[in-house]
């Protein structure tokens, strides 16, 4: 037996005999999926597999009709089942493509509002969670999705609770941004069935340098340029992205960060190359682009839920950053 297999198997935190059983999943494709979020998702429970010695996770494909699927990469791929046909699993993932609309969608919702009716567990890979709302399977569960699409969901969805976060388990319902993220929520789960070593070596066979929790945040838009960067200007960036429909002052900003108005500017200045409110503009107008994107909102109310009062200065301020009007952008299919 290989020496990391052997030291796994024989630590009190990872003997199989404390788990019961074995764990089982389905993955719903239909074409345009993404297959990185699928395939980080699936690589997890393969790796867990081979440094247990053993196939504990196992999993199958399924797609509306059960027919092949078409990834965004253009891979073709069979699933082992049609919707209607699914056998018992412990979780079916909803991985779907960015265009919501598809062929066999109502046998979809069915299946899912079935699933959800007999108490089983559902989960959403990136934009999968989207489709869970739409079934219904969400409400009264908090949910993160990606970010990119997370403000047309919470525009179609108020009600639900969407984090923003990496990935959120709540209760039976497992939900990730996708990517990467896909690797987190699997390593979760393996961490509660096998404990921490063999999540950890999961993680490093992938060169996956750090574990990320529900708690930690997506990096969105903007924010990707603050990785690494100071505490303090990270939570002022934070701040700004969850309040854009009611932007704080730059007074406000700096008393909840605990720093004078001239100590943000210079942070700001420093590390990004730009103002606080070159900044939060910069953030209140990406999230305009999305919801004009993904919403059918008025132009008026864009620019309402993201802090502008006029109409005028919004379709001014977008396009001096975007090169193009708002009407513009609507017009423009992605």
């Amino acid at each position: 037996m290989p020496p990391l297999q052997q030291a796994i198997q024989t630590s009190s935190a990872l003997m199989p005999n404390d788990v019961g059983g074995e764990r089982r999943f389905a993955f719903l494709l239909v074409d345009k999926f993404p297959m990185f979020s699928l395939a980080a998702a699936i690589d997890v429970c393969r790796s867990a597999n081979r440094l247990l010695g053993h196939d504990f996770y196992s999993w199958i494909t399924v797609s509306p009709d059960g027919d092949a699927v078409t990834a965004s990469n253009g891979l073709p791929l069979k699933v082992d089942y049609a919707v209607a046909d699914l056998p018992a699993v412990d979780i079916l993932f909803v991985c779907v493509a960015l265009n919501l609309e598809f062929p066999g969608k109502s046998k979809v919702l069915a299946a899912l509002r079935s699933w959800g009716r007999r108490g089983q567990a559902l989960g959403g890979l990136s934009v999968g969670a989207h489709l869970l709302a739409e079934a219904g399977q969400l409400d009264g569960y908090r949910c993160t999705i990606h970010w990119e699409n997370r403000a047309g969901f919470m525009e179609r969805f108020p009600d639900i609770e969407c984090t923003g976060n990496v990935f959120e388990i709540d209760g039976k319902r497992y939900t990730c941004a996708g990517g990467t993220t896909s690797i987190d929520l699997m390593l979760e789960i393996v961490r509660g069935d096998f404990g921490a070593n063999l999540t950890n070596s999961v993680a490093n066979q992938f060169q996956h340098e750090r574990i990320r929790s529900a708690g930690d945040r997506q990096r969105v838009g903007p924010e990707r340029d603050l990785t690494g960067k100071s505490e303090k200007l990270r939570k002022i960036a934070e701040l700004m992205a969850d309040n854009l429909d009611e932007p704080y002052s730059a007074l406000q900003l700096a008393r909840m960060a605990g720093l004078s108005v001239r100590q943000v500017e210079r942070l700001f200045l420093r590390h990004l190359g730009m103002t606080p409110g070159r900044y939060y503009m910069r953030l209140r107008l990406e999230r305009a682009r999305e919801l004009l994107r993904q919403t059918n909102m008025p132009i008026l109310d864009v620019a309402i839920a993201t802090g502008f009062t006029s109409h005028s200065y919004f379709a001014q301020s977008y396009r001096l950053h975007f090169g193009r009007p708002p009407s513009e952008e609507r017009r423009t299919t992605y």
